[in-house]
């Protein structure tokens, strides 16, 4: 079906949350707080697993490439939705809508793939000790982060293309806060299901594929932690791990609510609340998990601003 009779959509405009001008007020503030705190928090990962001495490890290389990639994946779609919550109109171009697609696609497959290669550096470092700065050498980990970042290509290319080349005629308003797949699917003006089939087989490639490995990596960890005769040694294997499943739970259990459930049972409302954890309150709940339950981080934070203040003086 092509557009002859209608007029091809060349922007698309968004239905946000409210139309409320008082809660839109509102919700940028809220969401400006958010963003600020998510920038700060992720930045302070990244600078004080880069400068501090003790955080050179695995670990803490895939926890920065984590932070950087949340920094990336907000400033998809929250400086967008910061100006449409203050603007008159809320709209985005059809090739700003198949771009900010595109990397929300990347960066969300790329997250699912990082987050299985940290879970296997846990695997490495509770299962074999022994071997683990053998195995989880620098050339390692920076394949693992490579293939990570570059894991989101394949998916993103295909879903945005062939959603892209579908026609659009007539309806162009979105019910959502960005331009998802789903809500924008909607107003293609053929029949979708092949397009449906294909994002479908997609979604269990690229978020269930890397899940199953964490799933395999972490059923290891807890049986070689249930073996361990020290009830000290159990604790401080599980805490080395904790901070992870945390993160891990939170990202797939939001991304599965909007991806794996049926159509019947979603609403656009609550699609909007479930696409609001895992794109804003995530993002931002990331550092502050790995800074509060984690005693490394939460001592080179403070060795790195000690530095910073001892420098200050110096020049004084």
């Amino acid at each position: 079906m092509t557009c002859e009779n209608q007029t091809r959509v060349t922007e698309f405009f968004f239905l946000g949350f409210t139309d409320n001008p008082e809660m839109q007020v509102c919700l940028f503030i809220l969401f400006l707080i958010i963003y600020l705190v998510t920038l700060v928090g992720n930045f302070l990962i990244i600078t004080v697993t880069s400068v501090d001495p003790a955080l050179q490890t695995p670990m803490y290389f895939f926890l920065r490439n984590l932070s950087f990639l949340e920094v990336c994946f907000t400033l998809v779609m929250v400086p967008k939705m910061l100006v449409d919550l203050v603007s008159a109109k809320k709209s985005i171009s059809f090739i700003g809508c198949g771009t900010q697609m595109y990397f929300f696609f990347f960066f969300g497959s790329s997250e699912c793939f990082l987050l299985s290669m940290m879970a296997y550096d846990r695997y490495v470092a509770i299962c074999n000790p022994l071997r683990y700065t053998l195995i989880m050498n620098q050339g390692l980990c920076n394949l693992m982060a490579i293939g990570s970042w570059l894991s989101g290509v394949p998916v993103s290319m295909l879903q945005t293309a062939w959603m892209m080349a579908l026609p659009f005629c007539g309806q162009n308003a979105v019910d959502h806060f960005f331009c998802d797949g789903p809500p924008v699917l909607k107003l293609v003006s053929q029949d979708t299901t092949m397009y449906e089939m294909q994002a479908l087989a997609s979604t269990l490639l690229f978020i269930m594929f890397p899940f199953s490995l964490i799933l395999v990596s972490y059923t290891h960890i807890i049986t070689t932690i249930l073996k361990m005769p020290s009830a000290t040694g159990r604790q401080k294997a599980f805490s080395t791990c904790s901070s992870h499943l945390i993160v891990v739970s939170l990202f797939y259990g939001t991304a599965s609510l909007t991806y794996l459930r049926p159509k019947s049972t979603q609403s656009p409302e609550s699609k909007k609340m479930v696409s609001l954890s895992y794109t804003v309150i995530t993002p931002m709940l990331n550092p502050i998990i790995y800074s509060l339950r984690n005693n490394e981080v939460k001592g080179a934070v403070r060795r790195t601003f000690s530095r910073e203040v001892l420098q200050k003086l110096e020049v004084f």
